[in-house]
């Protein structure tokens, strides 16, 4: 089975998740970037951080994609077995697209 393909800038945030780079990471969020989990919200750099090295990469954890949907231009959801030492389950990852960053993450477990 062949993994659905993820557009940019996905593709390399997911690449940079599994690989636990919290520098890539955080460098595809502009500077009032938003990452909405599960109705949590953290917005900028510095709440990102330390929202992922409590919960994300910090927790180890690894995204398999299952399947992507572009609903529209700028907004792409993907679907994903999640992993990690945090929350490890069946999860939906909706992007908000500004250019070539992430204005905005909501995660979903579903």
């Amino acid at each position: 089975m062949s993994l659905p393909e993820l557009p940019d800038p996905i593709g390399r945030f997911v690449d940079a998740v599994n690989r636990g780079d919290t520098g890539s990471f955080l460098d595809f969020f502009p500077s009032d970037g938003v990452v909405d989990d599960s109705g949590r919200r953290f917005v900028g750099h510095e709440a990102i951080r330390r929202w992922s090295d409590r919960e994300f990469i910090g927790a180890k954890g690894r995204m398999t994609v299952t399947s992507v949907e572009q609903t529209k231009k700028n907004i792409v959801s993907v679907a994903a077995d999640w992993a990690s030492n945090y929350f490890t389950g069946p999860s939906r990852f909706v992007f908000v697209l500004k250019g070539k960053k992430i204005q905005e993450i909501r995660i979903m477990s579903v």
